[in-house]
């Protein structure tokens, strides 16, 4: 298991009002080496032409891979911060519901990666993310 702080999904679906919250992220599920969460794909996260943006899709990403790679962390006083994200989209969606799952790369000291895949509810792989986080003193 590589969890290194307790958790339970309603704690950390339990966030104020930011990003996570606006556009409808909700952690969905996590097992030994991954975490998993939903986002819907309506007008808060289409692009003008009635398509999942891109850009939604990151932020996705990057909300699992960010909170999955701070559950990891052992010491206290130290938090993860976002380097570098890259995204390749493959299939568009126009309705429904996305969820992603953030599965660890490497889980190192300074620095994580974690691989992120965002599917729709058919199971077909719609985007792939990578995402490097720095490990810092908060």
């Amino acid at each position: 298991m590589i969890w290194k702080k307790p958790f339970t999904l309603e704690g950390v679906n339990n966030t104020q009002n930011n990003m996570v919250k606006h556009i409808g992220i909700e952690f969905s599920a996590f097992g030994d080496d991954y975490l998993e969460a939903t986002m819907p794909v309506d007008a808060r996260t289409h692009q003008p032409f009635g398509l999942l943006h891109g850009g939604a899709s990151v932020v996705l990403a990057e909300t699992l891979g960010s909170l999955a790679g701070f559950l990891c962390l052992e010491e206290d006083g130290k938090v993860v911060v976002g380097q570098e994200i890259n995204a390749n989209h493959i299939r568009g969606v126009r309705s429904g519901t996305v969820t992603g799952r953030a599965t660890p790369v490497h889980l190192g000291r300074q620095s994580q990666v974690w691989s992120i895949e965002i599917r729709n509810e058919e199971g077909k792989l719609l985007a792939i993310s990578r995402l490097t986080l720095a490990v810092v003193k908060l």
